[in-house]
């Protein structure tokens, strides 16, 4: 029995040595690790759309501060608080009796101006005559003629007083100045309110459409207006996109209307305004918003994911490419800007290159690994 176990022994020592020869099917197994599995991007050349995010303001198109240019006591308020007017509705009443009477005193005065021209246009035509038949002297006619022609401004004044007293009657109803939304009423009936006062009586804003006002650094609006990269930055929509508060992208696009011709001194920016259609009013005055504007196009530039793109010794961007027999290399890359969560290469890359982007620090150049694909993000 002991020898039995003995040679069993024999047997197993024999058959582990042997795995472990060299040239073994077995010890190549175990002595070369399986290749490492990463994950890859393939990239196509496409063209891109450079966009600038500019933060901005809403402004409203058109604001008027309703105020009374007489004075008086507000009797009636004939809008709703928010609702739309327009042009010329009636807003507020203030008490009128006092310029009836005005208007009523105007009109007096200038019947008693017409009679006194009357009188003074008789008495000219009288010493003309007297004048004709040598019985009035010519001093005494000029006097007459001069009275006259003093009656006749003194006419001309009651009648511009009379309209200015029309005027005034009239002005008691305030007036819409402008088409758009009227906000709460900053006054209340029995207030006494005057002509010229420092505050206005309500607010109308028009809010569509609205304009949007951005700043943008004077470098990159030279860099814009000279196309430093007019061979690539060709056909870029002038349309505007803009995001609003919460996130989301606003469904209308916008357009460029104006720019401040002059930079500011103290941040070296630029003013532009920007104006969007805005229906339903999702956009408000006072809001703040992101812009996307539109610099131009590349074209023939691949989009990386900023997780596939390292920094050499010297700083210089770099990825790492599977080729065709599934062998890293090391790729020095040449990157305009980022976009999202991409960059956007004009070099370095050939149509169809696989790049890591989960995994680099299992892997280096020349190692060999088993890429798995990741979807490529489109323009």
């Amino acid at each position: 029995m002991p020898l039995i176990c003995r040679a069993r022994s024999l047997a197993l020592v024999a058959f582990v040595a042997l795995t472990l020869l060299p040239g073994s099917p077995d010890a190549h197994a175990q002595g070369a690790p399986p290749p490492t599995k990463v994950t890859v991007v393939t990239v196509e050349p496409q063209t891109v759309t450079l966009t600038a995010t500019l933060p901005g303001r809403v402004v409203a198109s058109g604001v008027a501060q309703v105020r009374p240019q007489v004075s008086g006591i507000v009797t009636e308020r004939r809008f709703e608080e928010g609702s739309d007017v327009k042009v010329g509705d009636e807003l507020y009443l203030i008490d009128p009796e006092t310029y009836r009477v005005r208007v009523v005193a105007a009109q007096a005065q200038l019947a008693q101006a017409e009679a006194q021209l009357r009188a003074a246009e008789r008495e000219a035509d009288r010493y003309k005559e007297l004048l004709a038949r040598k019985v009035a002297s010519q001093s005494t006619f000029d006097d007459a003629l001069a009275a006259k022609e003093t009656a006749a401004a003194a006419v001309d004044v009651a009648k511009a007083d009379l309209l200015a007293a029309e005027i005034d009657k009239e002005r008691t109803t305030v007036r819409a100045p402008l088409s758009g939304v009227i906000g709460r009423s900053l006054t209340t009936r029995g207030a006494l309110v005057t002509n010229g006062q420092a505050d206005p009586l309500a607010v109308i804003r028009t809010i569509d459409p609205v304009f949007v006002d951005v700043t943008q650094s004077a470098a990159e609006l030279i860099e814009w207006q000279r196309g430093i990269t007019a061979r690539k930055l060709e056909g870029a929509k002038q349309d505007v996109s803009l995001k609003l508060a919460d996130g989301n992208e606003y469904e209308h696009t916008g357009s460029l209307k104006a720019a401040d011709p002059y930079v500011d001194e103290l941040t070296g920016v630029v003013t532009l305004r920007l104006q969007f259609s805005n229906p339903d009013r999702l956009l408000l005055p006072g809001m703040y918003v992101q812009v996307e504007m539109p610099q131009g196009v590349l074209r023939d530039v691949f989009l990386v994911p900023q997780e596939g793109v390292t920094r050499d010794q010297r700083g210089r961007p770099t990825a790492l490419v599977v080729n065709a027999e599934n062998v890293v290399e090391q790729k020095q890359l040449t990157v305009s800007r980022a976009r999202d969560s991409y960059w956007i290469v004009t070099g370095g890359l050939a149509a169809g290159d696989r790049i890591i982007v989960e995994g680099l620090q299992k892997t280096r150049a020349g190692a060999t690994v088993e890429p798995e694909e990741r979807q490529a993000k489109a323009s």
